[in-house]
């Protein structure tokens, strides 16, 4: 549940920064298969690639976090 959380959290700015899944993986250093299963919630992202992803996405972890519900 919170791996799907945190998914949908980059995959919305993902999107909102105007990066493709590809684009984000070439920045990451990552496969796209690695960041479409994170953004399915198939994987938890480790603090490392949230640090990562938030850094390209120009955001802090703090905006990328779910919110508590």
């Amino acid at each position: 549940m919170e791996a799907e959380k945190w998914g949908r959290r980059i995959r919305a700015f993902r999107k909102l920064k105007g990066y493709t899944q590809d684009e984000l993986a070439k920045e990451l250093l990552v496969s796209v298969s690695l960041l479409g299963e994170v953004e399915r919630g198939n994987r938890q992202p480790t603090e490392k690639f949230l640090l990562e992803v938030a850094s390209v996405l120009g955001i802090t972890v703090d905006e990328l976090r779910p919110s508590e519900e």
